[in-house]
């Protein structure tokens, strides 16, 4: 069995929440016809000058204090030159020694009886992206196209140290990275768009008679979604495992590769060899002057950052008394959700049933309506109201899911729902009036209850039950044993 460590570090260039590019004024919506949100500036245009976006330079602030980061007093623009068809300046704006954050760390949600893991991060910066290429593959053709309306979108690139320690690891470290962006609301991480793109950088140690030999560090592309990184990386290591069985020490000599990830074969393939920063020749943008960020604005940023979701999960177990489990879920749903529960608990929602709610009837129906939280037809005040009187007893369960389907299909309030459908809050009189109906139909019953056979209770609920659909079976048992052991 050979002893071997794996070690991961991941790249993810996020694209920032803005409305238009880093450097010019188009569009970043998605979807736009094919180089219809471009300018003489994002096409590379002799003479066009780049005018910063101020937006994302926040959004990357506050991306940097979320992950704990220095932010520096000045942050600098470097050229990056390498040729490639969607790249029409034929260098990409970026930055090398200067990055707007430095360090940081993110804690990964530890198991239970565990402590936390904590990956350091080396920086994030900032840098435009490039357009996109678009090759044929079905026709026949063999064309290939570009789109140049992603040029000069911007892009946050959040480097990892290499202190992960398996694919599983990465995914959760993804997973939550992602779920801190999305509650900051830096970006929509839409992989299927593009805005949330990952590299992974991944080699072996291998221990060989006492001493840890390093397999050659493969960058991995093309990982379209966080379950592929984690394939990716689980085959990657297997392959680097045979490739060292095979070579023993001397391969350590084979060059670092970039490798892409064929999703349909679940494989790597190998692209070119891996590039070092002098390849790319990088030398401060001249068109750019550097950025002064003053410490009583960042430190105003800083004041006024959303909660992260680690400080949200411990207030929600903490403060509220969810379960680990149930404040995890919520969280992961996205701060929508987490805006949704506040709302509905501020209303007098008890905290455990509302996220009953949000988990099973209300994620079951916006999925089946195709609507996020944010527009569900049940506002989170109402179905607050609704939770608090099922929990007061004025209706019962069954009630409650017949109120919650006419709220969700008419809208309104719990009153008018009521009334529309002809529910009535529970009669403290009616259910003695029920109960005492019930007693008097069955003294068999009764005299078995007295016998300190109270589980025999169970025919007159059934039997409640069919003299009133909408009686509360737990209230019911609760009345019918105290009157019947009172007397």
């Amino acid at each position: 069995m050979v002893d071997y460590e794996l070690i991961v570090g991941l790249e993810v260039h996020v694209q920032l929440n803005t409305q238009t590019k880093l450097f010019c004024g188009c569009s970043t919506l998605f979807g736009q016809d094919p180089n219809t949100a471009t300018c003489p500036v994002c096409l590379g245009h002799p003479g066009a000058l780049p005018v910063l976006n101020e937006e994302a330079i926040r959004l990357a602030v506050v991306t940097g204090l979320a992950l704990n980061g220095s932010i520096p007093p000045v942050t600098r623009w470097d050229r990056k030159n390498y040729f490639y068809p969607d790249l029409p300046k034929g260098y990409q704006i970026s930055q090398l020694d200067h990055p707007v954050v430095g360090g940081g760390y993110l804690d990964l949600p530890a198991a239970e009886g565990q402590e936390p893991r904590r990956i350091r991060l080396t920086r994030a910066h900032l840098e435009e992206d490039a357009g996109k290429s678009l090759h044929d593959e079905t026709s026949g053709t063999g064309d290939s196209r570009i789109d140049l309306n992603r040029a000069g979108t911007p892009l946050l690139e959040i480097v990892s140290e290499p202190d992960l320690r398996s694919a599983a690891e990465a995914k959760q470290y993804l997973s939550e990275l992602k779920l801190l962006l999305e509650h900051l609301q830096v970006s929509d991480c839409n992989m299927e768009q593009g805005s949330l793109r990952v590299d992974a950088n991944v080699n072996l140690h291998v221990m060989v008679d006492g001493e840890r030999v390093a397999t050659p560090i493969v960058e991995i592309k093309n990982l379209n979604s966080f379950r592929a990184v984690e394939r990716a990386l689980e085959y990657e290591s297997q392959r680097q495992l045979a490739a060292f069985l095979a070579d023993g020490k001397r391969i350590g000599q084979v060059p670092k590769q970039t490798r892409g990830w064929d999703d349909a074969a679940q494989i790597t393939r190998v692209q070119r060899e891996k590039e070092e920063s002098a390849d790319y020749r990088y030398f401060p943008d001249p068109d750019l002057v550097p950025i002064q960020l003053a410490a009583d604005w960042v430190e105003s940023l800083r004041a006024r950052m959303s909660h992260r979701p680690a400080e949200i999960r411990q207030r929600l177990a903490g403060d509220l008394g969810l379960s680990d489990y149930d404040a995890g879920v919520l969280v992961a749903m996205g701060p929508a959700c987490i805006a949704y529960f506040e709302q509905a608990i501020a209303a007098g929602g008890d905290a455990k049933r509302v996220s009953n709610w949000l988990q099973q009837d209300i994620t079951r129906s916006a999925s089946e309506l195709g609507v996020t939280l944010d527009q569900f037809p049940v506002p989170p005040a109402v179905l607050g109201e609704l939770v608090a009187r099922i929990g007061a007893g004025e209706f019962t369960t069954a009630q409650g899911k017949d109120l919650f389907q006419h709220l969700l299909s008419q809208g309104g309030s719990v009153g008018e729902a009521a009334e529309a459908i002809g529910i009535e809050a529970v009669d403290e009189s009616a259910l003695d009036e029920l109960c005492q109906q019930l007693i008097a139909a069955h003294p068999q019953v009764v005299d078995d209850i007295r016998g300190g056979k109270a589980q025999a209770v169970g025919a007159m609920i059934g039997a409640a039950r069919k003299i009133d659909r909408n009686a509360d079976p737990g209230k019911v048992r609760a009345r019918l044993l105290e009157l019947i052991q009172s007397t």
